[in-house]
C-alpha cells in the first residue's frame, strides 16, 4: 500500500511539475514582447536572461551531481553537449526571439511545439526507419495544423506570419536536432550535466554576439523593465527547466509530453490578456491539429511494446 501510495504521489508530483514547466516556457514570447515594448533589444534581453539563469542552473548540477562529476565528464560528451547548446540555444534562441518581433507570441509557441514531429522525422531519416501508421497520422495533423495557423485561410495573413513562421519553424529544428544529441550522450553524462554544458556554451557566444552587434549596455534598467526581466529568468528560464526535469524523471519522456500540451493554449490566454493578440478561427482549429497531433504521437508511442520504445 505504501508503494502504491507513493507512485501515485510521484504521478501527481510529475504532473505538477510538468504543468508548471510547460506553462513557464509558454509565458516567455510574452515577457519578451512586453520587454521590445518597452525599448529592449532582442540581443538585449536575450544575453541578460542567459546571463542570469546560469549562475542558477550551474548551482543546480553543482548541487545535483557535486563540482568533481562535472569536472570529470567524458570529453566527447562535453562537446556535442556545447555544439548542441549553441545550436539549440544560441542560433536557435536568436531565430526564435527575432521571431517574437515579427509573429503573435501565441503563434509563435504554438508553431514550435511542432519539434516532436520534426524529432520523428530526423530518426527516421537518420536510421532509415519507415514510421509507424499511427506516427504518419500524428505527423498529418501536425503540418495541417502549421498550415492552418501560419495561413489563417487568408493571404494577407499568410505574407504577415511567412518570415516570422520561417524563423520559428527552424528553431523548432534545432530544438529537435538538440534532442536527439541529448538522447545519444545524457546516458553517459546526465541530463543535468548536459543541459549545464549546453547552457554555458551558449551563453558565451550569446555574450560575444551581444557586443559585436549592439551597444554593450541596456538603456532600459527601469523597474518594470526590472521585473518583467525577473520574470522571463526565474519563471520562464529557470523553474521550467528544473520543474520540467523533474516531471519527465518522475513521469517519464511520453507522458510528460502530453502534460505539456497546456502550454499553446496558455500563452494564446496570456497573449489575449496582456499583449490583445487575437487568433483567427482558422489558426484555432490549426492550433487543435498541432496539440492533437502531438498527443497522437505521445499517445501511439506509449502503445508501442516496451523494447520497441
Amino acid at each position: 500500500m505504501k508503494r502504491l501510495a507513493g507512485a501515485r504521489s510521484d504521478v501527481v508530483l510529475g504532473i505538477f511539475f510538468t504543468m508548471i514547466g510547460a506553462a513557464g516556457f509558454a509565458a516567455k514570447g510574452v515577457f519578451a514582447k512586453l520587454l521590445y515594448a518597452d525599448g529592449w533589444s532582442v540581443n538585449a534581453v536575450l544575453t541578460t536572461r542567459t546571463f542570469f539563469a546560469l549562475p542558477i542552473v550551474a548551482l543546480w548540477a553543482i548541487h545535483a551531481i557535486g563540482w568533481k562529476t562535472l569536472k570529470s565528464l567524458s570529453s566527447q560528451a562535453v562537446l556535442a553537449a556545447a555544439l548542441a547548446g549553441i545550436f539549440c540555444y544560441y542560433i536557435g534562441a536568436v531565430m526564435d526571439f527575432k521571431a517574437l518581433l515579427l509573429i503573435h507570441a501565441s503563434v509563435e509557441r504554438v508553431l514550435l511545439f511542432s519539434y516532436p514531429s520534426m524529432i520523428v522525422i530526423l530518426h527516421s531519416l537518420i536510421y532509415r526507419e519507415r514510421p509507424a501508421p499511427h506516427v504518419l497520422i500524428a505527423l498529418l495533423l501536425t503540418y495541417a495544423g502549421i498550415l492552418m495557423v501560419v495561413t489563417g485561410l487568408d493571404m494577407t495573413v499568410l505574407k504577415g506570419n511567412l518570415a516570422g513562421a520561417g524563423l520559428v519553424l527552424a528553431t523548432a529544428l534545432t530544438s529537435a536536432t538538440y534532442y536527439l544529441v541529448s538522447a545519444r550522450y545524457t546516458p553517459r553524462i546526465g541530463s543535468i550535466a548536459f543541459t549545464f554544458v549546453a547552457l554555458l556554451a551558449s551563453t558565451g557566444c550569446l555574450v560575444g554576439h551581444f557586443f559585436m552587434v549592439t551597444d554593450a549596455t541596456v538603456q532600459v534598467w527601469n523597474t518594470r523593465g526590472s521585473v518583467l526581466m525577473a520574470c522571463l529568468v526565474v519563471f520562464s528560464t529557470v523553474v521550467p527547466m528544473l520543474a520540467m526535469a523533474e516531471g519527465v524523471r518522475r513521469l517519464g519522456a511520453p507522458r510528460a509530453s502530453i502534460m505539456s500540451t497546456i502550454g499553446p493554449p496558455v500563452t494564446v490566454f496570456l497573449g489575449t490578456w496582456l499583449l490583445d493578440e487575437h487568433l483567427t478561427t482558422p489558426q484555432w482549429l490549426g492550433m487543435a491539429l498541432i496539440v492533437a497531433g502531438i498527443l497522437n504521437l505521445e499517445m501511439g508511442q506509449k502503445r508501442l511494446p516496451a523494447a520497441s520504445a
